[in-house]
């Protein structure tokens, strides 16, 4: 009997949040200084308890995940990030760099309950394609990666996708979670002689690393 472990760790803080804007490919310009020091506790929570051992580190292409994974990466034997696109958030198109306060002047809003296949703007995916890309990426890190212990820089929207996915919730629906960066997220999955058994829940949320730090960076 083996064991599959996935660990998903939301980035930290980034600079689009503190400038209140939506940013994808184009307007990402990583951590902000508290969003490094969240993610150098959860490097030193690494390192001290002992139970994180991870044998693969993979990342989005995002800034801010990317820098994430690099600096748990010196709590983790100094594993290499594996980069994968397709692990990143919902891409916004003409939507990027707009400030969230803008939004739904310059874009309109879509409920992307009722319509889950209309983009949020211009260029931009819809929530389903979203769901269908974040799937067929973590079951890509799973199938390179299996009975290994995983863990995903990554993203609060990619976190609800992959929850949705791995624990047969709905498919498609809005952001339902709310994944606090730095935060860990578990899945395990035995494997059998009859080959692999359900995804379990072990934990969501964990961010007692971040005792002590503000909650966010203020404006």
């Amino acid at each position: 009997m083996t064991t599959t472990r996935l660990l998903l760790v939301r980035h930290g803080e980034s600079n689009a949040t503190v400038q209140g804007i939506l940013a994808g490919e184009l307007h990402c310009t990583g951590l902000s200084d508290l969003g490094r020091r969240q993610a150098a506790a959860l490097a030193r929570r690494f390192d001290a308890d002992g139970v994180h051992a991870v044998d693969a580190l993979w990342s989005s292409q995002l800034p801010r995940a990317r820098e994430t994974a690099e600096i748990l990466a010196t709590a983790l034997g100094g594993l290499e990030p594996n980069i994968d696109a397709d692990l990143e958030e919902q891409r916004p198109g003409d939507a990027d760099g707009t400030r969230f306060a803008d939004f739904a002047d310059r874009f309109g809003r879509v409920d992307h309950r009722r319509a889950p296949f209309t983009p949020m703007a211009p260029g931009a995916e819809s929530f389903a394609g979203f769901h269908h890309r974040v799937g067929e990426a973590i079951y890509r890190v799973i199938g390179a990666n299996e009975g290994e212990s995983i863990l995903v820089s990554c993203h609060g929207g990619v976190i609800d996708v992959v929850f949705r996915l791995l624990l047969g919730l709905p498919r498609i629906g809005s952001f339902d979670l709310w994944t606090l960066n730095t935060s860990v997220t578990e899945f395990t999955r035995e494997i059998g002689d009859d080959g692999p058994g359900r995804w379990r829940l072990v934990r969501y949320n964990d961010h007692a690393h971040l005792a002590g730090l503000p909650a966010q960076t203020e404006a």
